[in-house]
């Protein structure tokens, strides 16, 4: 097979997203003899065929469908390259896209970034938080730089990429100053007479729990469960229930939500890792978190 040729690889495209080829002479100003005769010189050149009459229009062939998925990924990063260079040039802030699985804590998302906003090249932090599922799609197509999350790349997911453990912590649980009276200090036994707040089914952290009160054999009154790890901390902080966080940021999670450590959860720990393709290394930012000693890959 002869070397693959971007410029009749474009040609390709352009017709495939525009539905056919007199549409595509009309977006790009090309002659439609121009169009397919590129393609007619990609198709010989690859040995497979890329389009099949369908009436009066043209329909991808499974290999077509495989071969735009490819140029899908390819122009798309070409067009990020050029977007990149642009900023460069021009001094303006380079974007980098973060995926936050909302079960991660935010003080530690936080933590994690921080390095990015001392780059000597401006940096524009682009956060979206959502189910990890959809933001490890959201990786796979690239439109994303970086994943934070409470588990590593399931193994059973179709997505290429690199997990990294940033840091692991023990859990505490904390309450807020109108369960005073009831805590006491006999921790962990005093659970058994306060609500407790969860994380929820999707949170990595849910099952070490479970199995830790099963261990202890305490029997907690459980009024809520949560997917949103803020959320959580919010009706912990209204004095709903108590809530468990990672030890790691007791300090902010005590002054931002008002509340009071009471203490640790033995033998149950909360990782938080970062979940990145190959191609993303590069990004200045990622580069930063290492250097910082966040993501070694």
């Amino acid at each position: 097979m002869a070397p693959l040729n971007y410029k009749q690889l474009h040609h390709f495209w352009s017709v495939a997203r525009a539905g056919g080829i007199a549409r595509a002479s009309e977006r790009t100003g090309l002659a439609p003899q121009t169009l397919s005769g590129q393609i007619a010189t990609l198709e010989a050149s690859m040995g497979v065929t890329l389009f099949r009459r369908q009436g009066r229009s043209l329909a991808l062939t499974e290999t077509g469908q495989m071969v735009l998925a490819y140029a899908e990924e390819i122009f798309r990063v070409g067009s990020e390259l050029e977007e990149a260079l642009r900023n460069r040039s021009s001094g303006r802030a380079i974007p980098f896209r973060v995926g936050v699985s909302d079960v991660v804590p935010k003080a530690i998302a936080s933590l994690v970034l921080a390095p990015t906003m001392k780059l000597s090249e401006p940096v524009r932090i682009i956060c979206h938080e959502d189910k990890l599922e959809r933001l490890l799609g959201e990786l796979a197509i690239h439109k994303l730089d970086l994943v934070l999350a409470d588990r590593p790349l399931p193994s059973n997911m179709d997505v290429r990429g690199a997990s990294q453990k940033l840091f692991e912590s023990p859990v505490s649980f904390f309450a807020a100053p109108i369960m005073g009276e009831r805590l006491g200090e006999d921790f962990p036994a005093c659970l058994n007479r306060l609500p407790l707040l969860l994380p929820g089914s999707d949170a990595a952290l849910r099952q070490p729990l479970l199995r830790w009160l099963k261990a202890e054999r305490l029997s907690p009154r459980i009024v809520g469960e949560f997917d949103d790890s803020a959320l959580m901390k919010s009706f912990g902080e209204a004095g709903i229930g108590i809530f468990p966080s990672p030890t790691l940021i007791a300090e902010q999670v005590c002054t931002q939500y008002k509340v009071t450590e009471i203490g640790i959860a033995q033998g149950v720990s909360e990782a938080v890792y970062a979940i990145t393709v190959e191609r993303r290394m590069a990004h200045p930012a990622l580069m930063a978190i290492s250097d910082a000693g966040n993501f070694i890959e």
